[in-house]
């Protein structure tokens, strides 16, 4: 008999998000739409004289603010309803009507970067003088003043608002295909069994003992890739051409430019991630190596690159162990930090098994003046409790910038977004590594499992960056990008990253189509600059360095209080040199040597 997912009515009430506390019901979702797109017209007596006086600007940015943040519960409580299962109708529609929604918000304020580029460094301070209550906005205000060569009369701010709901036409695209459409057949175990392929679950294969289940599917998934190659490159084409429009709409160089300028992140950043794993390339190849050895390989194929490279007992982890294991191996925070985990796991923040429809992959959101929430596809293994660890840092970070930041600055940047839930992964690790009964087999698994980490994320995210910086460039210069030009980019990455002592199939060419990342772009660099910055962090706070702790959870309440190269200034970390990837890359090859150390020995 085939194994099925469950539907999601047969889900335990205790394992799914407290989604009722966003709206007891859809109606009342609904009828706080309505509520914001009146209040948007109020927003609109505004226009043509915000800087007409300091208490005038005050009362609209208030008044923004508080229609923010009722729009913000809608278009979370729309979008995370369609998430519960992407084929229910229902809420593709609500998730339509919130995006459209989103779009009629930028379009009506689309008068207000335009009038407030009038304002200069003087007059902010005077309005400030005058209206002590407006330097809350300081921050604000002065960040547009520096983007002023980039923002628009306000005839074309108004114009690229109502484009933005048909740019994200692409990504729409990509995301009903790839969650609610796509399926892939079936695979079947040594005794004949029927094992479902989902995305869910494809990781988990990739992870077992048995070659052929690897093989099967790794193959089993990329079939259907490859099926639809061509609708998956024109719907990839079309997102990065829509990208290159905004940033050319508002004067922007590049693409890359316009995305890092919003974190005021220098673009040598970005190539430096790249030049600088380039330059440890070797080691991921003296990785590869010794993965091919240890798993006794005459060849090594893409499809084994996630198998522990040595025989492990299979236990699984239940859900209520890995929430033991997690907060043990986040004691080093403290009481208080421990004290909002578990206030998190009590009160259902995280909707935790997978199931028909449900979205794919894991992630934290939600919305402010509510708690976060965490989409979880949970497998019973060992990377889904860091998986658990990772969201919850992300969810940690944003309880504690809610709690003390203005709603103008309690979102932080994509570049820093990373830095909590990888510091808490970092920890986790140390804390099972460190374990005085583990044995010698234990050991090694472990630092598999963080070598692991690293090559998944500083070399698959930088060599992801690196296809994205090759495509987006491509697209400035007019070239076509065919699937045939895709698969051929993707695979030469594979080659240069993975090195000779490995298979590279040819299926690993379409593993581009398959990303979701891609639709954001330029966003996945930051997993490999947050994984460094989070790396040197984690080691602050093990090795006790005074104040490491408070200066974390200071980080942590800060929001986007500052621009993202301060607020990790404040943990003494500098993201503008090379030192942090450095450091990290140098960490693993202390890795590489104890694990070839400790395998040397004999019992």
């Amino acid at each position: 008999m085939n194994q099925t997912l469950p539907k999601r009515n047969e889900i335990s009430p205790e394992y799914k998000w407290a989604i009722e506390d966003l709206y007891e019901n859809d109606d009342d979702c609904k009828k706080e739409m309505k509520e914001v797109l009146d209040a948007l017209e109020s927003l609109s007596t505004y226009e043509g004289h915000l800087l007409s006086s300091p208490d005038t600007l005050l009362s609209f940015l208030k008044e923004k603010d508080q229609i923010s943040i009722q729009f913000e519960r809608v278009y979370v409580y729309a979008n995370q309803r369609y998430h519960e299962d992407t084929s229910n109708s229902i809420y593709q529609a609500l998730c339509s009507e919130a995006s459209s929604m989103q779009a009629v918000f930028c379009s009506k304020l689309a008068f207000e970067e335009p009038e407030l580029l009038a304002l200069t460094p003087k007059l902010l301070e005077d309005f400030c003088k005058a209206v002590p209550e407006l330097s809350v906005y300081r921050i604000y205000l002065n960040n547009i003043i520096r983007q002023k060569s980039h923002i628009r009369s306000q005839e074309i701010e108004a114009l690229l608002a109502d484009a933005q709901d048909m740019a994200e036409g692409a990504s729409n695209i990509f995301s009903m295909f790839n969650n609610a459409d796509l399926k892939f057949p079936s695979i079947k175990d040594d005794d004949g069994n029927e094992i479902p392929v989902t995305h869910g679950r494809y990781t988990s294969l990739l992870e077992s003992a048995n070659r052929n289940i690897r093989r099967q599917a790794f193959t089993s998934l990329y079939s259907m890739y490859k099926t639809y190659e061509n609708t998956l490159a024109a719907a990839y084409s079309t997102n990065l051409k829509q990208e290159y429009f905004f940033a050319s709409a508002r004067n922007y160089s590049s693409s890359l430019e316009m995305a890092l300028d919003g974190g005021e992140i220098p673009i040598r950043v970005y190539h430096n991630l790249i030049d600088t794993v380039h330059k440890y390339l070797p080691l991921l190849h003296r990785y590869v190596r010794l993965r091919k050895e240890m798993l006794g390989l005459d060849e090594l194929h893409m499809y084994d690159l996630y198998t522990p490279m040595l025989p492990r007992d299979d236990k699984k982890i239940p859900f209520e162990e890995a929430k033991k294991i997690v907060l043990k191996g986040l004691a080093p925070l403290g009481e208080e930090y421990l004290s909002r985990i578990q206030e998190g796991f009590d009160n259902r923040w995280i909707d935790v098994y997978e199931s028909d429809g449900k979205r794919s992959g894991a992630y934290s959101w939600g919305a402010y003046g509510t708690h976060p929430y965490v989409l979880l596809n949970y497998q019973e293994n060992l990377n889904n409790v860091f998986t658990l660890a990772h969201e919850m840092g992300h969810s940690l970070h944003s309880y504690y910038s809610d709690a003390t930041q203005p709603y103008v600055y309690a979102g932080y940047r994509i570049f820093v977004a990373e830095v909590a839930s990888t510091c808490n992964e970092s920890l986790l690790m140390d804390f099972l590594l460190n374990k005085e009964d583990n044995t010698r087999e234990e050991k090694l698994f472990l630092l598999n499992y963080f070598m692991e980490q690293f090559r998944g994320t500083l070399y698959r995210q930088t060599m992801f960056a690196e296809f994205e910086l090759i495509t987006h460039e491509m697209i400035q210069r007019k070239e076509p990008l065919t699937a045939q030009k895709l698969n051929e980019i993707y695979y030469g990455l594979n080659q240069t990253y993975f090195g000779k002592d490995i298979i590279i199939d040819e299926e690993i060419g379409l593993e581009w189509a398959r990303i979701p990342h891609f639709y954001t772009p330029f966003y996945v660099y930051q997993y490999a600059t947050g994984y460094s910055a989070a790396i040197a962090i984690s080691q602050k706070i093990l090795k006790k360095e005074p104040n490491a702790v408070n200066n974390y959870l200071k980080f942590l309440s800060s929001g986007s209080s500052k621009n993202c190269i301060d607020l990790l200034k404040i943990c003494g970390v500098d993201m503008t040199q090379t030192k942090p990837v450095e450091s990290a890359l140098d960490l693993f090859a202390s890795l590489l040597d104890r694990f070839e150390e400790i395998a040397t020995k004999k019992i």
